[in-house]
């Protein structure tokens, strides 16, 4: 499952980073922090996410 795990986090991290990115700007917040702190927040995110959807395809 670690591979599965690694995989997924790379897809869904990626995603939710893009998702976060896109969201800060329609926002109208264009500083580096902001779009900084939105990236490492889809990435952080993308940890239970990729655990679940990998629980979920291991069928435990």
């Amino acid at each position: 499952m670690t591979w599965l795990l690694f995989t997924l986090h790379l897809f869904i991290g990626a995603t939710l980073a893009g998702v976060g990115i896109v969201v800060v700007l329609v926002a109208g917040l264009t500083g580096a922090i902001w779009l900084w702190g939105a990236v490492i927040a889809g990435l952080v995110l993308a940890f239970p996410v990729a655990w679940l959807v990998a629980r979920a395809m291991q069928g435990d």
